[in-house]
């Protein structure tokens, strides 16, 4: 039986003095973003792994390019095994300039087999609404393999996934907005705390600036008014407030992964007080063959094979620990190992003190 041994991460809290967070690390700019680009084009140049016949719309995207190009085919007569139909996808970054250069994934929708070596044909790239962004093409990086034929066969990775390495250039400026008199600030995670946090660390910083800049719409938006004295350098006032330092505040998590024995757990998570049992019934069914043979010279006799089952049945003494007020996660966890619990122990203990109140955490099971 294979024994689950625990992973106990513990992460100590910040003290009272401790730096903190840069603002950049805690919040973005609203209207500055990233936006998600897609696309369907082909790749050519494989060796006979590319679809196969039941991939119908390969070939009539071949046949659409080719008349396109003056080169008229009938799709029903041709047979392409070295071309593979692909969605292509980019992550397009807040004021890309024409010109710019992304890197593009390509991945095979058909009946492909492997991409390796392909070339991946010009390819539009396209937003939610439909409007062309940026021009993809170029040699696929794949970063597996797949090799063999018939029954002997070795795949490494995904093959019928690539890459192109500042594989498309933009076509167009995306939809950006610049900070003129205002702007908001988004929190990567909502919290009133935070939030107060921000707006008092900007009132503070840029108070010879004038009266209050920044205030706290909710627990994820913070309004900030652009000063006068920074109006002609937007830029600059951006690069000064993301250098702020804050300290965040968060709840309290327990993280458990139950197939990996994995804990992870903040150092100072409370708990109330509480008093655990905890003890094992193990019932054990043994089943042993012997042989029985008929006495020597008797006639008749057979040798069989007679079964003899046996149980048993261990109940070990209840292992009890007791916290007091006050007692941290870490000081629980450091109890429990030390009366020899397993991961499993562990994690069940933890889960039903939570469902009893006594754990001040969030737990999350991955």
């Amino acid at each position: 039986m294979k024994k689950l041994c625990a992973l106990i991460l513990i992460v100590a809290a910040l003290p009272a003095g401790a730096t903190g967070s840069r603002l950049k690390e805690l919040a973005s700019l609203e209207g500055v973003r990233d936006n998600q680009l897609i696309g369907y084009g082909l790749v050519a140049g494989l060796s006979g792994t590319g679809d196969k016949a039941q991939t119908v719309f390969s070939i009539q995207t071949l046949t659409n390019m080719l008349r396109r190009m003056g080169v008229v085919v009938n799709p029903t007569q041709i047979m392409v095994r070295n071309i593979a139909a692909v969605m292509v996808t980019a992550t397009l970054p807040p004021f890309a300039q024409p010109g710019t250069h992304l890197d593009i994934t390509a991945a095979a929708i058909g009946d492909a087999t492997n991409l390796q070596g392909g070339l991946l044909l010009m390819t539009a790239l396209k937003d939610a609404n439909g409007d062309t962004y940026a021009m993809a093409q170029g040699s696929l990086l794949t970063g597996g393999f797949a090799a063999g034929r018939g029954g002997n066969t070795q795949t490494v990775n995904h093959p019928t996934v690539g890459r192109v390495p500042g594989g498309a250039i933009v076509e167009k400026a995306p939809p950006s907005i610049e900070p003129a008199t205002s702007l908001k600030l988004q929190l990567n995670e909502a919290d009133y705390t935070t939030a107060a946090r921000i707006a008092d660390a900007l009132n503070k910083h840029f108070a010879a600036d004038g009266g209050p800049i920044a205030h706290a719409e909710s627990s994820a938006v913070v309004a900030v008014a652009i000063p006068p004295a920074w109006a002609s350098r937007t830029v600059e006032f951006v690069a000064e407030m993301e250098d702020l330092t804050v300290e965040p505040d968060h709840r309290e998590k327990v993280i458990i992964s139950e197939k990996t024995g994995t804990i992870v757990l903040g150092k100072d998570v409370k708990l109330s007080p509480v008093s655990i049992l905890h003890g094992a019934l193990t019932v054990e069914v043994k089943t042993t063959y012997e042989v029985s043979q008929p006495a020597p010279f008797s006639s008749g006799g057979q040798t069989t094979v007679v079964p003899q089952t046996r149980l048993e049945a261990k109940e070990e003494k209840a292992k009890s620990i007791s916290l007091e007020k006050g007692a941290t996660v870490d000081q629980l966890v450091r109890a429990l190992q030390a009366i020899g619990s397993t991961a499993r122990d562990i994690i069940t203990i933890l889960e039903s003190m939570r469902s009893a109140g006594a754990l001040d955490a969030d737990i999350e099971v991955l």
